[in-house]
């Protein structure tokens, strides 16, 4: 029961939350706009960027300050590097070793080369000599049939000419294990060369590390806080200072359904800030929210529906910015006067210098 009662009073909230949102809008909304003109309320935003380390490191310093304009690939801190140096330092070291591995290792296939030369004459010399041995053999036999040669002579030649089977074999395969020794040293050679890419690709990561270690402003804008001080160390990541690009600029405001629902992507825009009123200044709708961002508890009538409150952007054009980027300011509050029809006249209440 405690329950069902908390979950109802929370529905009541929202209910009031969104019909007092829709009621403030009404509020403050100036009253007596023109036909196709609308307006609604909101602040000046403009794009945040975080300048963070990409790895963990300690920072060395910070060369700007917060409300600094910095420009884009301007230096704005320097991580410290002796890490990075020593690791560069072990992975050129690695490198000459494995340069100097490949040295041995081609020396090493000159010399199996040179081995199996003399194991393939030495197999040529077998067959020879085994081939002699055999006409040999055949020539004792002949005579020993006729009792023309000494069975010993028989033995003797015979005993030759098997051993010249197992010289002849003993050279063939010594020949066999020169071609492995060629293609393990061939190996060598390239696990040698492949341990020099592989240290050459560290080198080349550890630079890359190290470049990056200089943090850039990727844009132009202006430093809006130092979120960490020199000598602090941070993870991959870490945030160290926070700026903003004054030259995407924005403001948020909201229309009810029925005017969000007829505005153009591209349909111009004035606004008018608390701060300067004097100026009016020229922007474009660059986004229309596709869902209410607030809306009353119900919208089963057509009045109700009147009620749904849509978000929309409009966007400086980053030309105007730049003339005037010294004057720049994000969150100053304001009014947004949108065209929803394209021959709609401004309001008279609107007097004020329009920038250029």
């Amino acid at each position: 029961m405690t329950s069902l009662r908390r979950r109802g009073a929370m529905l009541a909230a929202v209910g009031i939350a969104a019909g007092g949102g829709y009621a403030g809008w009404r509020w403050l909304s100036p009253p007596g706009l023109p036909p196709g003109i609308a307006s609604g309320n909101g602040r000046i935003e403009a794009v945040e960027i975080d300048i963070s380390t990409k790895i963990a490191g300690r920072i060395r310093e910070i060369l700007v300050n917060e409300g600094e304009f910095v420009q884009a690939g301007q230096l704005l801190a320097r991580m410290d590097t002796g890490p990075l140096a020593a690791q560069r330092r072990e992975a050129e070291a690695q490198m000459r070793r494995a340069q100097i591995a490949i040295g041995t290792a081609e020396s090493l296939v000159t010399q199996r080369q040179a081995e199996r030369t003399a194991a393939a004459a030495v197999v040529e010399q077998r067959e020879a000599e085994r081939t002699a041995a055999h006409a040999r053999l055949a020539r004792t036999e002949q005579l020993a049939r006729t009792s023309n040669a000494p069975l010993q002579l028989l033995d003797d030649d015979r005993a030759r000419s098997l051993g010249s089977d197992a010289a002849l074999g003993a050279a063939r395969a010594n020949l066999a294990a020169s071609d492995a020794a060629i293609g393990t040293a061939r190996s060598q050679v390239v696990d040698a060369q492949s341990a020099v890419e592989a240290a050459r690709a560290t080198i080349e990561r550890i630079d890359v590390d190290i470049a990056d270690s200089d943090l850039k402003a990727p844009r132009d804008g202006r430093v809006q806080y130092r979120v960490a001080q020199p000598g602090e160390v941070l993870a991959a990541g870490g945030r160290v200072l926070n700026m903003v690009d004054l030259a995407d600029v924005t403001m948020n405001f909201f229309l009810p359904a029925e005017q969000a629902g007829r505005l153009a992507y591209g349909a111009e825009v004035r606004l008018v800030l608390d701060a300067a009123p004097q100026f009016i200044i020229p922007a474009t709708v660059s986004f229309v929210a596709d869902v209410a961002q607030f809306t009353p508890r119900s919208v089963e009538t057509a009045q109700e529906r009147q009620k749904l409150m849509f978000r929309i952007k409009a966007r400086i054009a980053p030309e105007l910015l730049r003339r005037y980027i010294t004057q720049v300011k994000a969150g100053v509050p304001g009014v947004a006067y949108v065209r929803l029809a394209p021959d709609a006249e401004w309001p008279a209440t609107m007097t004020g210098t329009l920038v250029r």
